[in-house]
Order: structure tokens, then sequence, then C-alpha cells
């Protein structure tokens, strides 16, 4: 009987995927191990291999299909003595589109293509309405016993996502007017998302510009950051750091190094510095996990890479056990990977803090949104040399970087994060500590 090749989840997040690239074509054999497509998630493209040995009967999804769900039909492989004649009587079927009413809520695609949005999943329900869910997020209520009619959602277009759900109980849905939710669902939606596209367009009318079509990272990064801008207690902690000790040592090591063809960037003592205080504060080396928190033992460290069109956060795993040539080596690997989208879903996932640094942009100080489940982020800026008071109280010249600390509230409270802080700000104004 025809076989369904259904998307797969290529990372533990994943809901959905771009089906980029077909590597075979109908009428190929193929055996277990053959490489089938390439697919693209929010962060990276990745090969996809056959499991089953048989004969391509029919592709279901055609190549640069954006939006495909996870365990959605994307082909159907046939046995040996099996014809095309097999599929139709099979169950093996492509998605149903969406009604075009509810398609039309979709935003229009961008380029002026004639090629319908793909649509979420989508449940229907007894009175006819169509709530968009995400496969993760329907089977969670399930298990909940949630009703989704009663559960506004933080993804694109208004659909429901696993946040949505993870933090929702069947008593806390109350039952909507009937003929008052619509209407008020469209000024609660804007005021979350912001104003619809054709609502830009009509603003923008006349004027010249061009649309730039949304790819599954930035799509990601907009819906993560706005609802961990929203759902995230967010407070900040900022202090001056002098530089002038850590240069100098660095400056001493890369000439002991340069015969290895080593050189340390004042990042990789960040992430040294971040790792070790990590270790000396333990009670923030934690994440937030709906319900409790994670307290992690070694020091995995986040540092944001950015890429054309979004960003990669790699993660140094045990960063605090590791020489600073090891992590600079490590450093360059995973930005120079992390360009190329050739990162693996372990190594841009985990961690319990990030470094974001923009110090080589030449600003001065920011502050950086906390990336869930991390605790916090530290925002860096650039060194600039300023008049500061030495320890004789004369006033002299240092070379001073700011940076803002932005922390998750539910996990560090103000005095442990201002600790935290200080562990850091002592092992860059205290090098040789981090090699003690």
């Amino acid at each position: 009987m025809p076989t369904e090749i259904l998307m797969p989840a290529l990372s533990p997040t994943m809901e959905e995927g771009t089906l980029a690239k077909w590597l075979v074509k109908e009428g190929d054999t193929v055996s277990s191990g053959d490489l089938l497509a390439e697919i693209e998630t929010d962060k990276a493209t990745m090969e996809f291999e056959a499991v089953d040995e048989g004969i391509v009967g029919k592709i279901l999804v055609a190549e640069g299909s954006e939006g495909v769900q996870v365990n959605t039909p994307i082909a159907v492989l046939l046995e040996e003595g099996e014809s095309a004649d097999d599929i139709a009587a099979s169950p093996a079927k492509a998605p149903e589109a969406a009604p075009a009413a509810d398609a039309g809520k979709e935003a229009a695609p961008a380029g002026g293509s004639d090629a319908p949005a793909p649509a979420p999943a989508a449940a229907k329900f007894a009175d006819g309405t169509r709530i968009f869910a995400s496969p993760l997020a329907r089977r969670i209520a399930a298990q909940k016993g949630l009703d989704l009619s009663q559960i506004a959602g933080s993804g694109p277009h208004g659909r429901i996502v696993k946040a949505d759900v993870e933090g929702a109980s069947p008593t806390a849905a109350k039952p909507a007017p009937a003929a008052a939710a619509p209407a008020a669902a469209a000024p609660a939606a804007a005021a979350a998302t912001g104003p619809s596209t054709d609502m830009v367009a009509r603003m923008y009318e006349g004027r010249e510009y061009e649309e730039v079509a949304l790819d599954g990272m930035r799509k990601t990064i907009a819906a993560r950051l706005t609802e961990a801008k929203q759902s995230i207690p967010h407070f900040y902690l900022r202090r001056d750091i002098k530089l002038d000790a850590l240069l100098k040592f660095r400056s001493q090591l890369n000439k002991q190094l340069e015969s290895r063809g080593t050189k340390l960037s004042v990042n990789d003592f960040i992430i040294k510095a971040m790792a070790n205080a990590l270790q000396q504060v333990p009670e923030c080396n934690a994440v937030w996990a709906g319900d409790r928190v994670f307290q992690l033992k070694p020091s995995d460290v986040a540092v944001a890479v950015a890429i054309e069109g979004g960003l990669f956060t790699p993660v140094l795993k045990d960063a605090d056990m590791k020489s600073l040539s090891a992590l600079s080596a490590e450093m360059k690997d995973l930005a120079a990977r992390a360009r190329d989208r050739k990162l693996a879903p372990h190594e841009y996932q985990g961690g319990s803090f990030a470094i974001s640094n923009l110090g080589m942009f030449g600003i001065d100080n920011f502050d950086a949104i906390v990336n869930p489940p991390h605790a916090g982020i530290l925002a860096v800026g650039t060194g600039v040399k300023k008049p500061v008071v030495g320890d004789d109280g004369e006033l002299t010249v240092a070379t001073v970087m700011s940076v803002t600390m932005s922390v998750d509230h539910r996990v560090i409270d103000g005095a442990l994060g201002a600790r935290l802080l200080q562990a850091i700000v002592d092992n860059l104004e205290n090098p040789m500590m981090m090699l003690a």
C-alpha cells in the first residue's frame, strides 16, 4: 500500500517549515538513507533522508512551499508492483486548503504573487468558525481539556501556538459574547500585533515601496521577541567596566599565542567572565520552565551572531571549563557556520544566559530582549576612553565599556542580579582571576 512521506520535525520546537528543494522526482527509486529534500526551518536548511525504500509515486508539496506543517504528507512512496492508480485509492493526499473566506484573513504574499499564502493548521468548531492553531498547541489543548475558541493566539495572524496553551487552564476560559466577539477581536489583535497588512498598505497608498517577503527566520524572530517582550517581566542593570587591565593582559597573551595562530578577542574574555560568574552566583544559572525554574549546573553561554536577515545564538557549552583559546576557536567556528546557516539545532538551543555585543559597531550601550527560556542577556557596548577618578583620588583616563544586563524577574530578583553583574565586572577588571 502507498506510504505517506510526512514533513519531518527537524528540531524539538519545529512546527512548520519550508520545502526548499526536492532532491528526487516522481518515478525515482529511493532506499533508506537516501536524501529526499532540503527543508528550511526558522534557523537552518537541513537535508531530509528517506526512512523506507520504494518509488516516489507522487510529490504532494511543491518546491518553495512555505508554512508546511510538521506531519503533513509531502509525497507518496510506492512499493514494488504498485502504480499511480494505487495512490488514488489510498488515504494519502495533500492537506486541504482553507476556504476562501478564511484564507482572506491571511496577509497577502509579498511581491504580488498569485500563489495563495499557506494557511496555518485550523480546527473547525460547531458554530462554523475556524480556529488556527499549531499541531503541538492542539495536542496540549486536548490533553489539558482547553477550549481553543476561548484562547487568544499570539502567533502570526492570531495563530494559537504552544506558549498560548501552556499557561492556560480549563477554568480560565470564559464564554465569549456571541455577537460581540468577532468585532472585539479585531482591535485586540491590532493592539497586540500592530496594524494589518491591508491597513498599512492603505496608509502608504500612492507612495513608492517594495514589499519584502518574510522568511522563516524573520517570522520566528518577530513572533518570539514579541512574545518575550510582552510576557517576560524585564528589569535592567547597568554598569561601566574599566578595560585597561584586560586590554593589557590580552595583548600579552596574544603575543604568546601568535605562534599557534590564535588571537583572543575582547568578546572571548566576556564569554569567559559570564561563564565563571554563573558558577560564582549559581542561583542565576537558571531558566524559566513554565511553572518552575531549572537551575543548571554547567555554564552554557549563548552568544548572538548577526547573519544576513536575522541572527543565531549558538551556545558554548561548559564554557567555565574551557580555556580562553578553546573558547575563541569554538566561537569562531560556530559564528562561521551560523553565517552559512549550517548549525545543527542542538548547537543553538539551550543555555541560561546570552551575550549580545554591538561594541564593534560603535554602539555605546543598549537594552537587549531576553530570549526565552534564558534568565537574562548581557548587552555589551564599545570601549571608549573616559575621564575617571583613580584609586588615589586623582583624575585619570581609562578605557570604559558600558554593559546592560536584561533580566527575567520571574527567575532572578534585583539584588541577585546585581551580584551576578558584580561578578562579571570583577572578572573583566581582574582578568587573571579567570585563569585561576
